[in-house]
């Protein structure tokens, strides 16, 4: 009998994924991630989002209504290392980063299957909605989930070959819908539970307190200026902007203002109109690929620039040993550094990359 460690987050797809890989005849062993950092019990129980104290209580119930081992496994020193660090220092550098790919690639993945394959467990499991395939040219692939209106591929496109080899993902064939009604066909508690929203660790989503918290500076007020330099006004700091950002600009230019760009290194805030935060070209670098082990000549690809973003066709080539450039056939909008771009043929990941 195969064993899978299921991380189970108190909410009801690790939930009912757990069931579904016992019905199945695995080996079933539930672990929560203790990834807040250290806080009083008040603050835990207030941001430690999907990985909480409230999360350890609802999946421990979950697990001894499922009859499964149950552990909390420390990983803050991960967390922190990976995620936070990350996601502080991406913003005073002015890009913006997706801390849930971080996460999933160094924590949920490195670090879990790590410590499941030293406890004797063949597999991981969550409960993305996704799907794992073994292609016919050997490699392992991440398709859309079988309710392409909650599918997860995008923040999951940097796994390995070794991490997807290891991984069940069973929530990935069923709705959203459907997975509610299992919980509450087998009695789980938490079959009405709220999906968990915002990052984990920023649960009032105020980013730039959070970063100047972490790093114990105030960010420094600066301009915004035009593409040719000129000078709109005062910006609060530039961690409170992102690339094509429209609200909570505070500037009156008598048409819509968009932010264009991010200078770290002089302190700007780049403003420009919808027209000018339009663009047909993006690079990206820290590369993984996944359907396929490289590209070595021009490919059709559709693309995905951020979580939500519908995606769009693009000519995919490689230029530069860890670098890609899409050039899209037609504008898009908002490109913004330190976002992932994810490609697609059909419904599987190819790869994808950080966004320049």
């Amino acid at each position: 009998m195969s064993r899978v460690v299921v991380g189970m987050s108190g909410g009801v797809d690790s939930s009912v994924a757990a069931w579904l890989l016992k019905k199945q005849g695995y080996d079933v062993i539930g672990v929560t991630m203790q990834i807040w950092q250290d806080e009083d019990p008040l603050e835990q129980e207030e941001n430690g989002g999907c990985c909480g104290l409230s999360a350890v209580d609802d999946a421990r119930r979950v697990a001894a209504d499922l009859d499964i081992p149950y552990y909390v496994m420390n990983f803050k020193k991960e967390f922190r290392k990976d995620v936070i660090d990350y996601f502080v220092e991406e913003y005073k550098n002015g890009r913006t980063p997706n801390p849930c790919i971080a996460c999933n690639r160094y924590v949920k993945w490195e670090a879990l299957l790590k410590r499941s394959l030293s406890i004797g467990a063949d597999y991981i499991a969550t409960g993305h909605y996704a799907r794992i395939e073994k292609l016919e040219n050997g490699r392992y692939a991440l398709r859309r989930c079988a309710a392409a209106v909650k599918d997860q591929t995008y923040a999951l496109y940097n796994l390995t070959q070794e991490q997807l080899s290891r991984t069940l993902m069973p929530v990935g064939e069923y709705s959203k819908e459907e997975i509610r009604k299992i919980a509450g066909e087998i009695g789980l508690n938490v079959a009405s539970k709220p999906d968990s929203q915002d990052i984990c660790f920023v649960p009032d989503g105020d980013y730039a307190a959070f970063i100047e918290a972490e790093s114990g500076r105030k960010s420094e007020e600066g301009n915004f200026v035009t593409l040719d330099g000129k000078v709109l006004g005062r910006h609060k700091g530039i961690i409170h902007y992102t690339v094509g950002q429209r609200k909570g600009l505070g500037l009156a230019l008598g048409y819509p203002a968009f932010v264009l760009e991010i200078r770290p290194e002089t302190n700007e805030v780049v403003i420009g109109s919808y027209e000018e935060s339009l663009t047909t070209t993006l690079r990206a670098d820290r590369l993984n690929f996944m359907a396929v082990e490289d590209i070595t000549e021009p490919i059709r690809a559709f693309a995905k620039i951020r979580y939500n973003h519908r995606g769009a066709w693009c000519t995919v080539e490689r230029t530069g040993k860890d670098e890609i450039t899409c050039i899209f056939d037609e504008p898009i909008r908002a490109v913004t550094p330190g976002q992932a771009v994810v490609l697609y043929d059909g419904e599987y990941v190819l790869g994808g990359g950080t966004i320049l």
